[in-house]
């Protein structure tokens, strides 16, 4: 397989879709590793197994009806392997294996038939030390946003995933990228006080837009940058609610199609009426309880 992804919205041709069978029990707060997830275990509405496998056949049937290539990883027994995005996730032709906490190392093993797809010079085997999930990479074009956490606390918050020193050896290995580090806010408890990955902050689409949750951000300078990159009227700026709800997490097929949650009426319309986008629209609230949505479910491997 030749990989190629040089950023969020081009054409998608091939995909990994995470596997939904086989969840095991509902974790205790004490094994959760995100607020979200924490949250719904706390107020006793974990999503049950058999609506998550209907929210993802949902979206299965809406990326087979444009054509994609889905692949899903091996099934391990009683293990949540819903959120591909942070196994391994592509940067233009090259693979990166993502270093991940400690609560989800063995499911990479169950990629294994899709990293043999792959040329083994184009994967890369990060230092241990070195700590990213792909959640916190956002590939546009000469640019990569990476989310992270310079906090000295860092190695005490579940939900800090990606450090500076994963971030110096992707600026080695991609000298022409202009690396923009954003710094999120982080809170392993409570859901309305932190940001797990940077795409539940901000999350590019079309060929020029993006959607935008200001309060993400520890330095309101990084949410700045972004605004002056992509332009104040490119942007669409989420509410702290719809934060909560996920709605910065979607997915896109192509730059004017766009794969999003069925309650998320406000941004869909918005989407149609006023940037004259495909809105494909699917249940996917359950998965959102776990802490991820559309775009955490995915690992791109090809677009156009």
């Amino acid at each position: 397989m030749k990989l190629n992804i040089k950023n969020e919205t081009g054409r998608l041709k091939s995909v990994v879709l995470g596997q939904p069978n086989s969840m095991g029990p509902v974790p205790t707060l004490e094994e959760s590793y995100d607020a979200k997830s924490y949250y719904s275990i706390e107020h006793n509405m974990y999503p049950k197994e058999e609506d998550i496998i209907n929210e993802m056949n949902a979206f299965e049937a809406v990326l087979n009806k444009y054509d994609v290539e889905v692949l899903r990883p091996s099934i391990i027994k009683d293990y949540n392997q819903v959120f591909a995005r942070d196994v391994a996730f592509v940067i233009d032709d090259k693979m990166i294996i993502s270093n991940v906490i400690a609560d989800r190392a063995d499911e990479q093993e169950a990629y294994k038939k899709v990293f043999e797809k792959v040329a083994w010079r184009k994967i890369i085997n990060l230092p241990e030390t070195a700590h990213i999930e792909g959640g916190d990479v956002i590939v546009w074009d000469d640019f990569l946003f990476i989310g992270t956490c310079f906090s000295e606390d860092y190695r005490n918050y579940k939900t800090a995933r990606t450090n500076e020193y994963a971030i110096e050896i992707l600026k080695e290995y991609f000298p022409k990228k202009r690396i923009i580090d954003l710094e999120l806010k982080k809170n392993d408890k409570i859901p309305f006080e932190g940001i797990l990955h940077l795409d539940c902050t901000f999350n590019p689409i079309g060929k020029d837009k993006c959607i935008i949750y200001k309060n993400g951000f520890v330095d309101e300078s990084d949410y700045r940058l972004i605004i002056d990159i992509f332009g104040e009227e490119n942007c669409f700026h989420v509410t702290d609610e719809e934060m909560f709800e996920m709605f910065p997490n979607i997915f896109s097929i192509s730059p004017e199609i766009i794969v999003s949650d069925q309650s998320f009426t406000r941004m869909n319309n918005h989407f149609r009426n006023e940037w004259g986008m495909t809105v494909e629209e699917i249940p996917y609230r359950e998965i959102s309880k776990m802490g991820g949505l559309l775009r955490c479910s995915t690992m791109p491997l090809v677009r156009e």
